[in-house]
């Protein structure tokens, strides 16, 4: 009831009965840990690794199958850390554009990093949240008992598979107008949110300068080296000569961005908006994997531990503003934490649209210096099925750069009306 009542407050300041009906919730997570008590049957990150982002369809990985792509992250994960594919249980992977949502592009992938056929692979596709969600199953999973060790991973290619057709839908849902609204296209749910919750378009652009200049500031700094698996792979030019290249720097970065140039942008999806291409994560192409476990039995093999998942929370919110997702996933997961916002070091929240992630860190009250220091989806990419994995890999990575126990939290909003959010803890050096 609590949550049904933050939620009624975000819309519609004195409540709303009818509003209170209409929302869904999904939650999944471990226990809280706010005491720092260590179990033997804690969900913990043994090491992540990830893919430069590429530009969609202009960048140097755009001929790049998804498949090769997976492969690069899957195979340096388990060679950095000495194990054997052959000790996992499962392997999950996150991925929206594939047809089936790359069942079988995640299982070629899993014979070319040398995986054995016993080990097995399945994907899921829970949108921009698709690699975060393949994490939280293999944590139910290890939570159950039913796999000790897994892989959880995040691909896409936006230069081969773009967002399309949304499939076989029945007539009817023009008749419910929720149902209705998931078809909204995620610029207009931008502008919705900007509308309604007043984000001016000067807070927007001002977002998106930080995130070009933090995101700028890491890659000048090193930050991101060990994070990134460089891809040697093929490269069409525009005269169709085809190279070899490889790729090992994120490409969205813009390091000249000023704020007089955002201004300058044309409003992308209505001609009086304030959503730009400037202001909104870019089109992209990338892959991330982590290996995670069970603690007792990551320490038993001599695994070091990166990160132990604390918590964590799916949220239903209305599709025509579904950019608020994070504003009540965030709380929803740290209070099952034992946690609250002053707890958290680092906030690593998916920058769908500046509109939304603005509302969002206002709304909880956030500091700014908090949120993606090392910069976020506008600056550095939206690869829509890689995005969970990669932030998680980049939120561990910064909190073990600042060498102390800290805790972090990764949320993105989701289309058709959802929000998710997992917080970890660095258990320190």
């Amino acid at each position: 009831m609590h949550r049904l009542k933050l939620i009624s407050g975000h819309l519609c300041p004195g409540g709303s009965a009818e509003l209170n009906r209409d929302l869904q919730r999904a939650e999944c997570g471990s226990a809280a840990a706010a005491s720092g008590r260590d179990s033997p049957d804690d969900v913990v990150v043994v090491h992540g690794r990830r893919t430069a982002i590429g530009r969609a369809k202009r960048g140097a990985l755009k001929d790049t199958t998804p498949d090769e792509l997976l492969s690069a992250v899957m195979t340096a994960v388990l060679t950095d850390v000495g194990l054997s594919p052959d000790r996992l249980g499962d392997v999950c992977v996150g991925n929206v554009l594939q047809p089936g949502a790359g069942a079988l592009m995640a299982r070629v992938a899993h014979f070319l990093s040398g995986f054995p056929e016993s080990v097995p692979v399945y994907t899921v596709n829970r949108q921009c949240s698709s690699g975060l969600q393949a994490l939280l199953n293999l944590a139910g999973s290890i939570q159950s008992r039913t796999v000790d060790l897994g892989l959880a991973c995040g691909v896409e290619s936006m230069s081969l598979q773009s967002i399309g057709n949304p499939g076989d839908l029945t007539s009817r849902l023009s008749d419910v107008e929720k149902a209705r609204d998931c078809l909204i296209p995620m610029g207009i749910t931008s502008e919705n949110v900007a509308e309604r919750f007043g984000v001016s378009r000067e807070k927007q652009d001002a977002f998106a300068l930080s995130s070009q200049q933090k995101a700028a500031r890491a890659q000048s700094l090193g930050r991101f080296d060990q994070e990134i698996v460089p891809v040697t792979t093929r490269f069409v030019d525009a005269d169709g000569k085809q190279l070899q290249v490889t790729v090992g720097r994120d490409e969205g970065v813009r390091p000249g961005t000023t704020l007089e140039g955002l201004a300058k942008l044309r409003p992308a999806f209505t001609p009086d908006g304030s959503t730009t291409a400037g202001n909104s994560s870019q089109v992209s192409d990338g892959a991330a994997a982590l290996l995670v476990g069970r603690r007792s039995v990551v320490e038993a093999l001599g695994l070091p531990v990166l990160g132990v998942l604390r918590a964590s929370a799916v949220v239903g919110v209305p599709p025509d503003v579904m950019g608020i997702g994070p504003a009540i996933a965030i709380p929803a997961a740290l209070e099952k934490a034992g946690l609250t916002v002053a707890d958290i070091d680092v906030f690593e929240i998916n920058e769908a649209f500046a509109s939304q992630a603005v509302y969002c860190v206002e709304k909880l009250g956030i500091p700014m210096e908090k949120v993606n220091p090392n910069g976020g989806a506008i600056a550095l990419g939206h690869p829509l099925g890689c995005t969970g994995a990669r932030q998680v890999v980049t939120l561990l990575n910064e909190l073990r750069r600042r060498g102390r126990r800290a805790f972090g939290v990764v949320s993105m909003c989701i289309g058709t009306g959802m929000g998710a959010a997992a917080v970890f803890e660095y258990p320190g050096p």
